[in-house]
């Protein structure tokens, strides 16, 4: 849509043009929304029934916002889908460096080109896109970033004095004027600049450099931290989180389906990849399980919090896992593997932090462990849980126990069997080591009888790491090569003299 064909002063006034702050715009048109059923932030999922409504009721207040939420919790991407509620186009006096509006003009250069020619002063159009401001607090921050300063280079140039409006330079926040301002990570602003924000918020003007001035700024503030008490790094000064008229807590999905709705619409993934790789469903699940896992680990830092970046960063990694491996072997397509998750080792270590335990561990070895709990905590969605058999053998009775499906498994690597999963095997090569196991088809076809050859292979495979985490069989990861599969006893035996060799070696 173009903006209106109005170039002056007088045709804007003639035009029936109402002004409204940027607050009253945001309250109209979300009154709009609300009146329609439209749907205010589209991009946003997870959020409908808790930070939404609370946003919601802010702006209809005409409320500054502070968003206070670990980190990955879309509470930049909420500051930035309010510009949508502004209105699409509004009026500026032309060459404004501020976006004056000729209504009420705030800087020197508006308030004179007015007065010199008032009806014939020049208009142009401001879109929404272009009325968003946005600084990441950092401790080399200043007021005069912030505010603004006096310009002695353009004092030189113009030949006038440093008491002269002209030399100032205005910085981001009056250049934001009449839009939507966000400063992120607020507590890492240092004190004194936080001190510098007290005016702007409770009066709405600021001071440049100890000018008799005052710019009536039109702003609506919104400012992202984690809560104070989760964060070292600094805090939010008491006055000013007084003057954030609204706080608004994010929290992570709630549930699994919607930490995956969120993976797939964020996760980079190219047509190229869409048509070679296909993930199915147990492994987008098992992406998400990942992320659970890790906001409830002993090894975890929780106040810190665990990024939705992990998961989108790990599909990412297991969908480009698959495909190196097709494009290895000249394959059209491929199916992602469990075993394919240890490509996604990379996108878990450099998203968590861990407490002294998890140091103690290493992030790798933690790593492998949210994906060894997750695979545990997805089994028994898929299959029935094998501790149910366990503790049906050891009841006394007259009723039978039921047989365990996973018994003729066990026993095959109980003769002294191993099984090597290569990390790159091809297709076949792949299918043909899974059906070297005795019984392990018949599980899955036992409970998945319309499975093709493509899915059973990929639940004969869950069902041996499944097992491993149940730990009724033994499973070793071989750097460079994959996963072996092999008896409880015989893995326990090769760990303790592989123990007893470094020991030998240091």
């Amino acid at each position: 849509m173009q903006h209106p064909a109005i170039n002056t002063f007088g045709e804007l006034k003639r035009s029936g043009y109402i002004p409204k702050t940027v607050k009253e715009e945001i309250r109209s048109n979300l009154i709009t929304a609300l009146t329609t059923k439209a749907q205010t932030f589209k991009t946003v999922l997870g959020y409908e029934d808790t930070v939404i409504p609370d946003v919601e009721r802010a702006l209809l207040s005409r409320h500054n916002i502070l968003f206070l939420g670990l980190r990955g919790q879309a509470k930049t991407r909420m500051a930035r889908e309010m510009v949508n509620l502004l209105d699409e186009w509004i009026p500026c006096v032309a060459g404004s460096e501020i976006n004056d509006s000729p209504f009420a003009p705030i800087s020197l250069y508006a308030r004179e080109l007015l007065e010199n020619k008032g009806d014939d002063t020049p208009i142009t159009w401001l879109h929404r896109s272009e009325r968003y401001g946005e600084k990441l607090a950092t401790p080399d921050v200043s007021v005069a970033d912030l505010v603004g300063d006096i310009d002695p280079i353009k004092a030189a140039n113009l030949r006038l004095s440093f008491a002269d409006e002209r030399v100032l330079h205005f910085g981001i926040i009056p250049r934001s004027h009449r839009g939507i301002f966000v400063i992120n990570e607020l507590p890492d602003l240092q004190a004194r600049i936080q001190v510098s924000l007290f005016n702007i918020l409770q009066e709405g003007d600021i001071q440049i450099r100890g000018f008799k001035l005052r710019l009536p700024l039109d702003i609506l503030f919104v400012f992202t931290a984690n809560p104070e008490d989760y964060t070292n790094r600094g805090s939010i000064v008491t006055p000013l989180k007084d003057r954030i008229e609204s706080q608004i807590v994010t929290h992570y999905p709630r549930t699994v389906e919607i930490s995956r709705a969120i993976t797939e619409q964020e996760a980079h993934i190219t047509e190229e990849q869409l048509a070679k790789v296909t993930v199915p469903d147990v492994c987008k699940l098992l992406v998400e399980q990942i992320a659970m896992e890790a906001r409830k680990s002993e090894y975890v830092d929780q106040k810190s919090g665990v990024s939705a970046r992990l998961t989108i960063s790990a599909y990412e990694n297991l969908v480009s896992t698959a495909e190196r491996r097709a494009l290895l072997h000249g394959n059209d397509g491929t199916q992602v593997r469990i075993s394919d998750f240890a490509g996604v080792i990379p996108a878990i270590t450099g998203k968590i932090e861990l407490v002294y335990e998890g140091e103690q561990e290493g992030p790798t070895n933690v790593a492998y462990s949210l994906l060894g709990k997750s695979i545990r905590s997805l089994f028994v969605q898929y299959f029935p849980d094998p501790q149910s058999f366990k503790k049906a053998g050891q009841k006394t009775g007259a009723q039978k126990p039921a047989a365990n499906p996973y018994q003729p498994v066990i026993d095959w690597f109980g003769k002294g069997n191993n099984l090597l999963i290569p990390v790159d095997a091809g297709d076949e090569e792949y299918r043909n080591n899974l059906y070297k196991v005795d019984g392990l088809y018949n599980v899955v076809k036992q409970y998945y009888p319309n499975a093709d050859k493509i899915q059973a292979a990929l639940l004969m495979e869950f069902l041996l790491h499944g097992l491993a985490e149940y730990s009724l069989i033994s499973k070793k990861g071989v750097e460079g090569s994959g996963y072996n599969f092999s008896d409880i006893l015989g893995g326990m035996l090769n760990m303790s003299l592989e123990s007893e060799d470094e020991g030998e070696e240091y």
